[in-house]
């Protein structure tokens, strides 16, 4: 049977809680940590530079506090459940307002069309509530066996937890509420992810039974314990309001793709015949817009919707950009 030690137990309650002799230095360490993580992250936004974002999930230190709400709820230590959770809450909040601030400096707008590492973050899909129920239980089974802990830099890389956040703060500053909802709902995802999968590796590990066992379940400040299926069915109940409507997004945006795709087919029929090109079809703003290219005059536009209403199309909105191009011979001497 999978269980824990007493050894497992004071390990596991030394590396998530912030508590006894350590409790300052810890807490210290965790802001430093998390406000320099909040830097390097939204200067990776910016710059619009994967490395530099990597680099800023192995520093944050905001999988500690979620992980340590995990064990809290598993062994029903209320004074670390609260002091988990209020962390993550001031945690998430401060690299929002750091990444605001630094976005108040910056002289261009930080958006999803022009940013890749904003796009890639302002549209959740299940498929990411997936992977991180599976990132989740690998960080908690990590903590629960010291053996793997060299996996917590893949964990930290795999689960996006300041990314986000710093989107949320930028994209607020150029006034993008949708975006910036967007980016929170990935981040509440990840965090419910944890969470669910974390509780659930816990448990398999019986890891309150055993604290009861050992007869050290409850420290000297944690307080008149709390029922552990309270706080578990809080937490699935979150995962199952975060993962519908994240199911809806992945079918709309599944559904909308397609038809962008079928769109991109009629438009370059379209302008097969002239000397303009397509550069571009893309879902924006709830209707599809296509970009063309090339010398006056175009390909006529209402050629287009025609050609469209006949394709199966004629209850979608398209937008059509038409970029003249010129043409200037400049001989040499």
């Amino acid at each position: 049977m999978l269980s824990i030690t007493e050894r497992d137990y004071q390990r596991m309650r030394d590396a998530v809680f912030f508590e006894g002799d350590a409790r300052r230095r810890r807490m210290s360490r965790f802001w430093g940590l998390l406000v320099l993580a909040a830097v390097i992250a939204t200067a990776g936004v910016i710059s619009d530079s994967t490395a530099t974002v990597i680099g800023a999930m192995i520093v944050a230190p905001l999988m500690v506090p979620i992980l340590g709400a995990v064990f809290a709820i598993v062994i029903g230590s209320r004074p670390n459940l609260v002091r988990s959770v209020l962390l993550i809450v001031a945690g998430a909040a401060a690299v929002v307002v750091v990444a605001y601030l630094i976005g108040v400096a910056v002289p261009i707008d930080v958006l999803a069309p022009s940013n890749t590492q904003v796009s890639g973050r302002v549209n959740p899909r299940f498929i990411d509530f997936v992977a991180a129920l599976a990132t989740g239980a690998v960080g908690a089974f990590a903590l629960v066996r010291d053996d793997v802990a060299d996996t917590l830099p893949g964990v930290a890389i795999a689960i996006s937890l300041v990314p986000p956040l710093a989107v949320v703060g930028l994209t607020l500053e150029a006034g993008s509420g949708d975006q910036a909802r967007g980016a929170l709902l990935l981040f509440l995802t990840n965090v419910a992810a944890i969470l669910v999968t974390g509780v659930a590796v816990m448990t398999v590990y019986r890891v309150r039974r055993t604290s009861q066992a050992i007869s050290i379940a409850l420290a000297a400040d944690d307080g008149p314990a709390i029922r552990s299926r309270y706080p578990v069915f809080l937490v699935v109940a979150l995962a199952l309001v975060i993962a519908l409507p994240l199911i809806g997004a992945s079918r709309r945006l599944t559904s909308s793709t397609l038809e962008t795709e079928r769109i991109a087919s009629v438009a370059e029929d379209w302008v097969r015949d002239s000397e303009w090109q397509i550069v571009q079809v893309q879902y924006r703003d709830g209707r599809v817009v296509v970009r063309a290219l090339g010398p006056p005059p175009s390909p006529p536009p209402a050629a287009l919707r025609r050609m469209l209403d006949r394709a199966g199309h004629a209850g979608t909105d398209v937008a059509l950009e038409l970029v003249p191009e010129e043409r200037v011979d400049l001989p040499g001497r």
